[in-house]
């Protein structure tokens, strides 16, 4: 899946930036004020830590060294990001297979571990939906993608097809040299301007379209899901809000999609974790199910994503 222009990575990049050079001055602050051998002084922030070693075959990158771990990084070498949390099983699954292979790939590339949850902007760049989430970047920008557990076989032939298409050097761009223009994808072209003429159900279908033959193509299913749930939440009665009845799961089901259209997506979860604390076997079902397609609609790292779902883990059990 080409992913090149679909993510901006530019804004952790600036922010590792300013927090290098605010470390930067506070240690050049400490140096000044101290005299030799005395102690650091408390709440002041430690040096940003170092890269990691050029050999290093698995590395765990946050936000501060985000920049020179995977940007600068992937000027010379291909790094394979692995976005996974703590509570996430499949992650779990997942991520000793691709440590292994880029154990045994002898430097040819580099595995760099993201956890969401202590990078949300990260996962925010990355337009995480769930994960584990993994990700190719060449060059500084991200060329390919794949969502869920894969099999070591499937997980080489991915690389084997990345190195097809970049080759096996990936020597840093010439100084000066003009960016190539990228290339983009003419079937989202094609829907982005079914949706300028106001083409809405035409526009779906072709983001659904490109989904389904690329299942891996997380700018063409995020589209279809958000223009999936805008659709629905506008056909409602905004009414429906103050009428739907506790026990009512469709009624109740249309009041969440009306108060997340109107942003309020805390008053639209807890309208369903309600349903699913009242209701039992497939309304209970289905219920849950329908908050977890409205959770895919967020940062997964979003203070009230979080919540709910912890809400929701206390309402079924």
């Amino acid at each position: 899946m080409a992913m090149t222009g679909a993510v901006d990575l530019g804004g952790i990049k600036e922010r590792a930036e300013a927090q290098r050079a605010q470390a930067q001055r506070a240690q050049a602050q400490r140096a000044q004020a101290q005299p030799d051998g005395a102690q650091p002084v408390p709440g002041t922030p430690p040096p940003a830590a170092p890269p990691a070693a050029p050999g290093a075959s698995v590395i765990d990158v946050t936000e501060e060294t985000f920049e020179s771990e995977v940007l600068d990084r992937s000027m010379q070498q291909l790094v394979v990001v692995d976005l996974w949390a703590e509570w996430c099983g499949p992650c779990k699954q997942l991520s000793p297979v691709l440590e292994r292979l880029a154990a045994e790939s002898g430097g040819r590339w580099v595995l760099a571990k993201v956890d969401v949850d202590a990078s949300p902007r990260i996962a925010q760049a990355f337009r995480v939906q769930s994960i584990p989430m993994v990700v190719a970047i060449v060059q500084g920008q991200p060329v390919t993608a794949f969502n869920g557990v894969r099999s070591e076989a499937e997980i080489t032939s991915w690389i084997d097809e990345i190195f097809a298409q970049v080759g096996n050097a990936l020597p840093a761009a010439p100084a000066g040299a003009a960016p190539e223009p990228e290339q983009s994808d003419p079937r989202m072209i094609a829907a982005e301007e079914k949706l300028n003429d106001g083409d809405f159900d035409g526009a779906l279908a072709a983001y659904r379209a490109v989904a389904e033959a690329e299942p891996e193509n997380v700018e063409a299913a995020s589209a279809a899901r958000n223009l999936e749930f805008i659709l629905r939440a506008q056909a409602h009665d905004p009414a429906i809000v103050e009428t739907a009845s506790p026990r009512d799961v469709d009624a109740q089901l249309a009041a969440a999609d009306v108060l997340l259209l109107s942003q309020q997506p805390e008053a639209a979860f807890d309208r369903i974790i309600d349903v699913v604390r009242v209701t039992n076997g497939d309304e209970r079902t289905r219920a849950r199910t329908r908050l977890l397609e409205l959770f895919e609609l967020f940062d997964p790292a979003e203070d009230f994503v979080v919540a709910a779902r912890r809400k929701l883990a206390s309402a079924l059990y």
